[in-house]
């Protein structure tokens, strides 16, 4: 499935497997360590191959696509906005992926400016004078795009990496 050369593959969340029949001993949970080595060094490697700007969309894309899938499976998108983002928050906070919350909204425009401290890709880090938190402006855009049925376009303000105690980003709807 993935060694071969593959033009139709579409990741879906059954690819996950059946982790409690795969993992009977250690379970569905590992370190943050674990996570980041496999993020930090896809994220070399991808420099390296390409560039960093391209690196940088790839993982914003891979990010996306994991959001919209993980809106579909994980979260309850019957909701209104409001209990859609507190089922988000529970969600995020339950898988220990970070806590989010909404510094301001206006949903008119559907204009956001949303933080995620304990965030597991960079809090902790230290300081590179950069935002990184590529992956997770594709996750938010992808959860947003997959409820509402609309684009949105994401970027990260503040980092831990950039010297800044919780990630920010910047949510509006794509021109």
């Amino acid at each position: 499935m993935f060694k071969e050369e593959r033009t139709s593959y579409c990741f879906q969340w059954k690819d996950l497997g059946n982790i409690e029949e795969g993992r009977p001993n250690l379970g569905p949970t590992t370190l943050v360590v674990v996570y980041r080595l496999m993020q930090y060094t896809m994220r070399d490697v991808l420099i390296t191959r390409y560039d960093a700007q391209t690196a940088s969309k790839i993982m914003v894309e891979a990010g996306k696509l994991a959001g919209s899938e993980f809106c579909k499976a994980v979260l309850n998108t019957g909701l209104g906005f409001n209990e859609f983002i507190a089922d988000l928050q529970e969600k995020l906070k339950a898988l220990k992926i970070g806590v989010l919350r909404i510094e301001k909204a206006d949903l008119e425009k559907m204009d956001f400016v949303l933080t995620v401290e304990e965030d597991l890709d960079c809090s902790g880090l230290p300081l590179l004078g950069e935002t990184v938190c590529d992956y997770d402006e594709g996750f938010i855009a992808g959860i947003l795009d997959s409820y509402t049925g609309k684009e949105f376009e994401v970027k990260e303000v503040d980092c831990w990496a950039s010297g800044e105690r919780t990630c920010r980003f910047a949510v509006h709807l794509k021109s």
